[in-house]
């Protein structure tokens, strides 16, 4: 996949209505007014401007059909967050008869729009502008790590190169970007040591507001993360970096200002649009279940009442038949929740579940296991706006219910998850209870909530009743990875076969990446 073989496509897709988009791909960033390299080069504005697609693209936030084939239709799914219920034929994720088409598509934007321009960055900046340089290296981190949770191999290390790109495997490209961390916080905690002026201010989109000091806290954070994601495979590196991360002198997130988010650049939310205006996304059985069962408040901040059963909850379960894009149009659609233009990157809730799990596992994390898991849900209830925390977490009783599907009895089941919220004995129990609550607190970020269903099995969600795989992919364990991109099939062939070889394993979703090992969880 090199640099002069970049394909620029544009993929027209409509759920329920018929929809017509033009995008010509031109090159990111031109400068049609011809400036000099000097006038550009003022006031960093030949770097800068290499930034502004991270802040829409790696989560996809301006453009609703985009969003939808990059994430609503793989793991939003499958995570069991939410689904649209519509027959799509022969080629139905939902259903483990992958579509090619869709699932290619979260690494052509990953590399056309955010890497390509990194790179750019990296050959203006660095030695020269660090402080530039080692932003873009966090940045990177965010986008390659979704893409290599999602894939496996990928190129990361022999981008740029000429003829064939060859993958790094998945562990390479995690050694790698923990070392980009590494030179990022260094570099930053230099510059705030020295009390330097910020140069991100007004380039940054997020809620940061160009703030060194909260860029590191979520490299710190994001480190803390892809420890726990390793952490079955090379369980001794999962230690090292997440103590790296807890006990760096700054630190990770601990307040709820922490929480990095950034504004949609067309302050709309591409969810909200996907359920409302185009009356094409519904709450997910196992939401509905699990929040439910626990009388949750933040359900009501998620989602809204049915027109199905009114003043209730309606939702829909993952992998059953959907006789027509209108036969679950009066079930609960997204709530207050989706209904801003932000999008979360990451949650201080989430950080303090993962330091709960660090915790569990005997990890120098900064508080027992049971007093950082508490401190999740009180994290998750203050983003979310709502009260009974305590309460909450000391119940032993509520359990998640059994599914009922108001208009087909044959799609009931019963509850999967049988853990109440109360902190347990035993440290599988406990993990289950982290990962049950991170998965509500990382809502709606389904890719995220995917990743950690894989490692870890939880929470336990509801199984598909109708497998199309052929065999491919089981039942019980669901989609591991998503295929290589077609796009590269026919661009970088060679490139396709060393991902290959790298993941062991063939090129379909049944194949476990290199995180995802086949053993207990302690």
């Amino acid at each position: 996949m090199t640099l002069n073989k970049l394909k620029r496509t544009a993929i027209c897709f409509s759920l329920l209505a018929a929809f017509s988009c033009t995008d010509n791909f031109e090159e990111i960033n031109t400068n049609p007014e011809g400036a000099s390299t000097g006038q550009l080069e003022q006031d960093y504005n030949n770097i800068k401007s290499l930034f502004k697609p991270a802040f829409s693209r790696i989560y996809i936030s301006d453009v609703t059909w985009q969003y939808q084939i990059q994430q609503s239709l793989q793991a939003d799914g499958w995570s069991g967050y939410m689904i649209t219920p519509v027959p799509f034929g022969d080629f139905n994720n939902y259903d483990y008869a992958l579509n090619p088409g869709w699932n290619g598509y979260a690494w052509e934007r990953a590399y056309v729009d955010i890497i390509a321009n990194l790179y750019k960055i990296e050959q203006r900046a660095k030695g020269k502008y660090d402080q530039f340089y080692a932003w873009s290296l966090i940045i990177k981190a965010v986008q390659m790590q979704r893409i290599t949770d999602m894939y496996g191999p990928a190129v990361y290390s022999k981008y740029g190169a000429d003829g064939a790109v060859l993958y790094d495997s998945q562990k390479d490209i995690y050694t790698q970007m923990f070392k980009d961390l590494d030179f990022a916080v260094t570099e930053l905690t230099k510059r705030i040591a020295a009390n330097e002026a910020s140069t991100f201010k007004g380039t940054d989109l997020s809620s940061y507001d160009g703030d060194y000091t909260q860029w590191v806290k979520y490299a710190n954070s994001l480190r803390l993360r892809m420890a726990m994601r390793i952490v079955k495979v090379d369980p001794a590196l999962a230690k090292t970096e997440a103590e790296k991360a807890v006990n760096n002198s700054i630190g990770v997130f601990k307040l709820n200002a922490d929480v990095m988010k950034i504004k949609s650049p067309v302050d709309l939310n591409v969810i909200d649009v996907m359920s409302h205006s185009w009356v094409g996304l519904f709450m997910g059985a196992d939401m509905q279940s699990i929040l439910g069962g626990y009388e949750d408040p933040r359900i009501a901040k998620y989602w809204n009442t049915s027109e199905i059963k009114p003043g209730e909850y309606a939702s829909v379960r993952n992998g059953v038949t959907y006789p027509s894009g209108t036969t679950y149009a009066k079930f609960s659609q997204t709530g207050p929740r989706t209904k801003t233009g932000e999008v979360t990157w990451m949650s201080t809730a989430e950080v303090y579940f993962l330091r709960a799990e660090g915790a569990l596992r005997g990890w120098n994390m900064g508080g027992t296991g049971k007093e950082l898991y508490e401190a999740g849900i009180k994290a998750s209830f203050e983003q979310n706006g709502v009260e009974g925390a305590a309460a909450y977490a000391a119940d032993n009783t509520k359990l998640p219910l059994n599914y009922v599907d108001p208009l087909f009895p044959a799609n009931n089941t019963p509850a999967v998850s049988k853990v109440t919220v109360a902190w347990g004995v035993t440290n599988e129990e406990n993990l289950e209870k982290i990962i049950t609550q991170k998965w509500i607190a990382t809502y709606p970020d389904g890719q995220e909530a995917w990743s950690e269903f894989r490692r870890t099995g939880y929470p336990k969600l509801f199984r598909i009743a109708n497998n199309k795989s052929g065999g491919v992919i089981s039942t019980e364990l669901g989609v591991r990875r998503l295929p290589f991109a077609q796009s590269e099939a026919a661009s970088n062939p060679e490139g396709v076969a060393s991902g290959v070889t790298a993941l062991g394993g063939a090129d379909n979703g049944a194949t476990r990446l290199w995180w995802d090992v086949n053993k207990a969880n302690f």
